[in-house]
């Protein structure tokens, strides 16, 4: 999750940048409106996609993980139910 922060940290230092650097750039006013309007555009569907990114990575190994535990799940369950099973042949043995 570090990386994750440190990369909308670096995003959001960037998109501060380029915004004040519009604000303080001599255009006319509307322009200058328009500009920041278009960038604030990119950087928020750029940052959409990312976020759908990492959301889409986190979906599929987060299912991947549910799999894997419910086969240890029931390769436990029948390891259980196989030596239960022998105790059973072992106590009537005796």
């Amino acid at each position: 999750m570090k990386t994750s922060s440190t990369l909308l940290g670096i995003l959001g230092a960037a998109a501060a940048g380029a915004f004040l650097g519009v604000l303080f750039a001599p255009d006319k006013g509307s322009n200058t409106r328009k500009k920041i309007s278009d960038k604030s555009k990119d950087y928020g569907d750029n940052l959409k996609s990312k976020v759908d990114g990492i959301l889409s990575t986190i979906t599929s190994n987060g299912k991947d993980i549910l799999d894997e535990g419910k086969a240890k799940f029931n390769q436990v369950k029948e390891d259980y139910n196989a030596i239960k099973d022998e105790a059973k042949t072992v106590k009537t043995n005796y």
